[in-house]
């Protein structure tokens, strides 16, 4: 029996026993795969970065989801969002509404010194 002792790149040390061609074709088998494969260092290569969706697009999707065919308050948009798993703070959400507003993707009315959102 041929006996082979291998430290891989992260400092995993792996021991092969077999016949010598066994062994032969496992080593050749490691280097191929070692070269085939990326390596997992770090800054080895840069990640594309995922496209996180922001308040404006969840808003937008609310839009065209109806969500805004009757008066919401603040409260109820953000309560909204995290029902999908979303969370903003109202601090957040607020001039992003405004901005909508602005854009005349929604309307707002004061309601009690409270401002309601509708599309």
């Amino acid at each position: 029996m041929t006996k082979a002792q291998i430290t891989m790149r992260g400092g995993t040390k792996v021991t092969i026993e077999g016949t010598p061609n066994e062994v032969a074709a496992l080593l050749a088998l490691l280097e191929r795969g070692a070269a085939a494969r990326p390596s997992s260092e770090p800054n080895s290569r840069p990640r594309k970065a995922t496209a996180k969706a922001g308040p404006v697009s969840l808003l937008s999707e609310l839009i065209d989801g109806g969500f805004f065919k009757k008066p919401k308050e603040l409260s109820a948009i953000k309560l909204a969002l995290e029902e999908q798993g979303n969370f903003y703070p109202v601090t957040t959400l607020s001039p992003v509404l405004l901005r909508l507003v602005r854009k005349r993707q929604l309307r707002r009315i004061k309601d009690k010194k409270r401002w309601l959102y509708v599309g």
